[in-house]
C-alpha cells in the first residue's frame, strides 16, 4: 500500500474517532440536562408527591390489612411531633446527594461570600428576595451543593419555613433531614438559645406577601414593616447578615394582580388564614422551554451574602431598639444590593425598591 493511502486512510480513521467523540459528547450533554430538569422537578413536586399523596396513601392504609404500618407511623409520629422545633434531623448524607449538583447546575446557582463568620456567634440570615419557591435559599443552604459549610466552616444552616410543611407525614423527614426548620419563634428560640454557636437561621423575610410581587425583571423586597426578626435578634444577641439572591425572580413567570382585584383579595386571604399565598405561575415544559409547565426556567441564581452586623443582646428591646437596628439592617441590604448588581448583569442606574 503507497503512503498516500496510509495517509488517506489514517485520516478517514481520525475523522472517524472525532465525530464519534461529538455524537457521545452530545448525547451525554442532553444526558446532563434531561438529570438537572428532573432532579429541579422532583423538588419543585415534592410538596404535592410526599405531602399530598402520602398523606393520603397513609389514611388509605388504615381501611386495608396492612393498617398496622399507619398505626405505628402515627403513634411514632406522636411521640416525634416537637422534633422540628429543635432543629430536626441534619442528614449530612442526605445534603451532600448528587441530584442536587444537578439542581445546582440547572440554573445554575452559585454562592458568593463577602466576609468571614465567627463559630463563637450565632446569627439570623434574611434572605431577599422570595421569589416563587425560594430556590437559592434552598440549595444554597439546605444543600452542600454550592459549599456552604466550606465557605462558612463552623457555621450549622437552618432553612426556615412555613410549620405547616411539618405537619405533612414523610414530607416533614425529608425537610428536616435538608437542616429545614419551622420559622417560628418556639424554634427560633430554642436554636438561638439552646443549640450553642455556630447557628444561622435563615429566614425568607418577605414570605408570602414578597411572592406576590415575583416576576422577572423586578428587584423589590418586602421589608419596611417586616421587624420581628431584629427583635428576635436583639433578644438572644445573634448578629444580623443581609443576603440578596440576584436572579431568584427570573426563574418563574407570573400572573400579577392588581391591588383590589378578585385576584388579589383571594390570595390575600390564603396568605392571611393558611400562611401562604396561592400564585398563578408557570415556568417551562419538562421536555421543552417552549412549552409551559413547572419547570423553572434556567437563569442564573447568585446568592450574595452580606456583612454581619453586631446585635447586643437585649432581653427585652424597646421599640426604639428594633427600630434602630431594623434601619441599619435595610441600609446594609440596600448597600449590598448596589456594590454587586452590576457584577450580575443589572445596570448601573437599577434601584432596589423596598417595600
Amino acid at each position: 500500500m503507497s503512503v498516500g493511502r496510509w495517509a488517506g486512510t489514517g485520516s478517514s480513521i481520525l475523522s472517524a474517532l472525532q465525530d464519534l467523540f461529538s455524537v457521545t459528547w452530545l448525547n451525554r450533554s442532553k444526558v446532563e440536562k434531561q438529570l438537572q430538569v428532573i432532579s429541579v422537578l422532583q423538588w419543585v413536586l415534592s410538596f404535592l408527591v410526599l405531602g399530598v399523596a402520602c398523606s393520603v396513601i397513609l389514611m388509605y392504609t388504615f381501611c386495608t390489612d396492612c393498617w398496622l404500618i399507619a398505626v405505628l407511623y402515627f403513634t411514632w409520629l406522636v411521640f416525634d411531633w416537637n422534633t422540628p422545633k429543635k432543629g430536626g434531623r441534619r442528614s449530612q448524607w442526605v445534603r451532600n446527594w448528587a441530584v442536587w449538583r444537578y439542581f445546582r447546575d440547572y440554573f445554575p446557582i452559585q454562592l458568593v461570600k463577602t466576609h468571614n463568620l465567627l463559630t463563637s456567634r450565632n446569627y439570623i440570615f434574611g434572605y431577599h428576595p422570595h421569589g416563587i419557591m425560594g430556590l437559592g435559599a434552598f440549595c444554597n443552604f439546605s444543600t452542600e451543593a454550592t459549599g456552604v459549610s466550606k465557605k462558612f466552616p463552623g457555621i450549622r444552616p437552618y432553612l426556615a419555613t412555613l410549620a405547616g410543611n411539618f405537619r405533612m407525614p414523610v414530607l416533614r423527614e425529608y425537610l428536616m433531614s435538608g437542616g429545614i426548620c419551622p420559622v417560628n419563634r418556639d424554634t427560633i428560640d430554642y436554636l438561638l438559645s439552646k443549640n450553642g454557636s455556630g447557628n444561622a437561621i435563615i429566614i425568607v423575610v418577605g414570605g408570602a406577601a414578597e411572592s406576590l410581587s415575583s416576576m422577572p425583571g423586578k428587584n423589590a423586597v418586602t421589608l419596611r414593616n417586616r421587624k420581628g426578626f431584629v427583635k428576635l435578634a436583639l433578644r438572644h444577641g445573634a448578629d444580623l447578615v443581609p443576603i440578596y439572591s440576584f436572579g431568584e425572580n427570573e426563574v418563574y413567570k407570573q400572573v400579577i394582580f392588581e391591588e383590589g382585584s378578585w385576584g388579589r383579595w383571594v390570595q390575600k386571604k390564603f396568605q392571611k388564614y393558611i400562611g401562604f399565598a396561592p400564585c398563578i405561575f408557570h415556568g417551562r415544559g419538562l421536555f421543552s422551554s417552549d412549552t409551559w409547565g413547572l419547570v423553572p426556567y434556567s437563569k442564573p441564581i447568585t446568592t450574595v451574602v452580606g456583612e454581619p452586623i453586631t446585635i447586643p443582646k437585649l432581653e427585652h428591646p424597646t421599640q426604639q431598639d428594633i427600630d434602630l437596628y431594623h434601619a441599619m439592617y435595610m441600609e446594609a441590604l440596600v448597600k449590598l444590593f448596589d456594590q454587586h448588581k452590576t457584577k450580575f448583569g443589572l445596570p448601573e442606574t437599577e434601584v432596589l425598591e423596598v417595600n
